[in-house]
């Protein structure tokens, strides 16, 4: 949901039948411009929320930010793995229980040659990815966003309940845009994704409620 306010996500929303519970990833652009009360609309009309702010501060910060989020009733929310296992951990506490708290790993966005360059990692990307997994479980987290090709590494190097949620999904013919590491949400499924983000391939066609039932099924179409 990449939209500049609360009139562009009504008109967005208006277009799928109205009974039907949808899944919303909402991100900084949308949540800095509205605030809450996206959240509490979207929660209002019935659907699951995946609150996509990437925290990553000082543990006590990231806790008391949660304990804010927490009464949103969102069903997901996130962090930076980078924060470290006792942020991860605070932010976990200031949820108390309330909503699903996973890490960011790697953004879909970076090439392993920017995280040699600007982050001064220089294991492999799969290493690292691999790292920041295994330091999410530790802190007692859910699960990871992660690439879908790092799904399957990941699954092994945790549990198979650990979730992978891979963003930088596009069907056969869509842009790739900005991300660097894609998959079709078929693809996804086949390698072990729990959770898939699809954004403009839905939000910025003629018809989104068409593309958004036709993603699903490509999705269903591994199990």
């Amino acid at each position: 949901m990449d939209f500049a306010g609360m009139d562009e996500v009504k008109s967005f929303l208006s277009k799928f039948e109205v009974d039907e519970q949808l899944y919303l990833k909402v991100g900084m652009e949308l949540f800095y411009a509205a605030g809450p009360d996206i959240i509490k609309y979207m929660k209002s009309l019935g659907h699951d929320v995946f609150l996509d702010l990437k925290l990553h501060d000082i543990p006590n910060t990231v806790k008391s930010a949660m304990k804010v989020i927490r009464h949103l009733g969102v069903d997901l929310t996130n962090v930076h793995a980078a924060g470290g296992v006792d942020m991860m951990s605070e932010a976990l506490d200031g949820l108390a229980g309330t909503t699903k708290l996973i890490a960011v790993t790697q953004l879909t966005s970076t090439s392993e040659q920017q995280m040699h360059d600007f982050q001064n990692i220089q294991s492999s990307l799969t290493d690292s990815v691999i790292h920041y997994a295994k330091k999410t479980q530790e802190a007692g987290l859910a699960g990871v966003v992660c690439s879908a090709q790092e799904v399957a590494i990941i699954k092994q190097a945790t549990t198979s309940e650990f979730i992978c949620l891979t963003p930088g999904i596009r069907p056969i013919g869509a842009a790739i845009g900005d991300q660097k590491r894609v998959m079709t949400p078929s693809q996804a499924r086949a390698i072990g994704s729990d959770f898939i983000v699809v954004g403009r391939p839905i939000t910025q066609v003629i018809d989104p409620a068409l593309a958004y039932k036709q993603i699903k099924h490509d999705w269903t179409l591994s199990e």
